[in-house]
């Protein structure tokens, strides 16, 4: 069978812990001459100046400024006074689309369909032998087009053969011609439950575009991906995490061949994240974990611990269920893509065996149904569920004390803001913009708040993301002065949401995330301190050193 990827080379190579630091594995290591910082949830900071390692790769101890080192250690470091912090826990991503992003076609960076066209073509023209052009990262928003892409739009760029490509959110494909000849879908196809296909105005005959579950129509007609390829987009995969100084992830929607992919790299010794899984509904829940919670498998590198759900769709395109119809699409009000009855019996299902339960709602009814779940299904399944919203991008004002009153998470990606900043205030109009992106309000309230990048939609860049935090402007500093600008965070909340709190969300609290004595020692190293850089600083900031488990992985190139 042939692949439908293009192979890349790594972003880095793939050495053990020992070639990379000249460390054996087991010995105590003193990291001193550091300006050190960890962060508790409530965004309190801890300085200190060294770190000892024990022989196991755990925290032994933090010592502050001007306490006794110890004299004999196996190894000693000199920080050379860099920031030494704990590395970062993305609370949601998707480590398997991230690594097979790197080996299909990227359209995210593009600025108009001309341009997408162009790179459409000259991908196909460098890859003859591929059946299907596969890609993903679109954004009409983005294009300043004004509507969806069509097939006609796909078809100019490449008639021969199917192409399928998915929206930047994963909430939309695009497909041309002859992917939807090879899918079976025509005219007479209707909308699936949860899905939209966009229609040729005036008729019936699909127009390219399917949102949401309609995206299935044409998924099934595409080929497989060999576990070759799933092997190699997960090395990539990791390659760009550590160097962002990521060590630690929610892996939002396994699959059962995610999984496998997964354990065979821990099999291999080849994973080194650390990644807490949340499976792609609940029957890849069952076939995975089985009656409960796996354990923390390779060194507490692998865990399935939840289930991941949707309740809606995206607001780019217009999937997410609002309470009222999208500004700029009278008739619609988006895609619930579960009944009530529905989302409570799969938030039981999984509750009863303990596992936690992460529910995907981006419109205020959405985020509003979830909560409502929450408080039924609360008196049932007693103890701390720590259920989790992921995104809760917009949300009635009056609900975000539900969020409080319940314990539910808030997990939320700040680039989104800087992202969507002008599709909402068009989705949405400016009176309904109150306890959209509001992460401050969240915190204000006593909510958890734990942050991630939703990458691939986002890049996994957490400067990117805490200069958003902490400003409420995008790259360029717009708007000048923040969008609702009452929402931006202390730099200290900002980090915590990024390692404390994403790992608590996790149920990881104790492992990793904190650098507290006992916990692994995975940290990074800075030359700048995060809490006094200014935006543009933090997004211009790199990881110079990444360790896991008291080994270092990942050296910046310091030429």
């Amino acid at each position: 069978m042939k692949s439908v990827f293009t192979p890349v080379r790594p972003v880095l190579c793939a050495f053990t812990a020992l070639a990379m630091t000249g460390f054996p594995a087991h010995a105590d290591t003193l990291v001193d001459n550091v300006a050190g910082m960890r962060f508790e949830r409530d965004g309190t900071v801890e300085r200190f100046a060294a770190l000892l390692i024990d022989d196991d790769g755990r925290v032994a101890r933090l010592y502050r400024e001007g306490e006794r080192l110890p004299r004999e250690v196996d190894y000693r470091l000199d920080g050379e006074g860099r920031v030494l912090m704990p590395s970062f826990v993305d609370a949601h991503l998707h480590v398997a689309g991230l690594g097979l992003a790197t080996l299909t076609l990227d359209l995210s960076d593009t600025n108009s369909l001309a341009e997408a066209q162009q790179r459409i073509a000259a991908y196909a023209a460098d890859n003859p032998d591929r059946a299907w052009i596969i890609g993903r990262g679109w954004n009409q928003e983005r294009w300043g087009l004004g509507r969806f892409p069509t097939a006609a739009d796909l078809d100019a760029a490449v008639a021969d053969r199917p192409v399928w490509l998915e929206r930047v959110d994963g909430h939309a494909g695009w497909a041309n011609t002859a992917a939807m000849r090879a899918a079976g879908v025509d005219a007479d196809t209707p909308d699936p439950d949860g899905g939209r296909i966009e229609r040729i105005a005036g008729g019936k005959m699909p127009a390219g575009v399917f949102v949401d579950g309609a995206s299935a129509l044409i998924d099934k007609a595409r080929p497989s991906i060999r576990p070759e390829d799933r092997d190699r987009a997960l090395q990539n995969a990791q390659d760009l995490l550590i160097a962002r100084g990521i060590t630690a992830v929610a892996d939002m929607g396994t699959t059962m061949q995610d999984w496998h992919t997964y354990r065979r790299a821990g099999d291999l010794g080849r994973l080194r994240i650390r990644i807490m899984s949340y499976a792609h509904g609940v029957e890849d829940m069952e076939a995975i974990a089985g009656p409960g919670p796996s354990p923390w498998l390779y060194r507490d590198r692998l865990h399935m611990g939840g289930v991941k759900l949707y309740l809606d769709g995206a607001l780019g395109s217009r999937g997410a269920w609002l309470s009222q119809p999208y500004v700029d699409a009278p008739k619609q009000t988006g895609l619930p893509l579960l009944t009530g009855t529905q989302l409570r019996n799969l938030m039981s299902r999984a509750a009863m065996d303990d596992f936690q339960v992460a529910v995907h709602a981006i419109g205020d009814a959405a985020n509003a149904e979830v909560l409502d779940a929450i408080a039924e299904l609360d008196d049932t399944y007693t103890g701390e569920r720590r259920w989790r919203i992921e995104h809760a991008q917009i949300v009635a004002p009056a609900d975000i004390r539900r969020f409080a009153a319940l314990g539910a998470v808030a997990s939320m990606q700040p680039q989104h803001q800087t992202s969507d900043r002008l599709m909402a205030e068009a989705r949405l109009g400016p009176d309904r913009l109150d306890g959209a992106y509001a992460w401050a309000s969240m915190e204000r309230a006593g909510v958890p708040v734990a942050f991630g990048s939703d990458a691939p939609v986002e890049t996994p860049d957490v400067f990117a993301g805490l200069a958003a935090a902490i400003s409420r402007t995008d790259a360029d500093g717009q708007p000048v002065g923040g969008w609702y600008p009452d929402e931006t965070l202390m730099p200290a909340q900002a980090l915590a949401a990024y390692t404390a709190t994403a790992a608590w969300a996790g149920r990881a609290e104790g492992r990793f995330g904190t650098l507290e004595k006992g916990e692994w020692a995975d940290f990074i190293l800075l030359d700048q301190d995060p809490l006094t850089a200014a935006p543009e600083r933090l997004r211009a900031m790199t990881v110079m050193e990444t360790w896991i488990a008291g080994q270092r992985v990942y050296t910046a190139d310091r030429d």
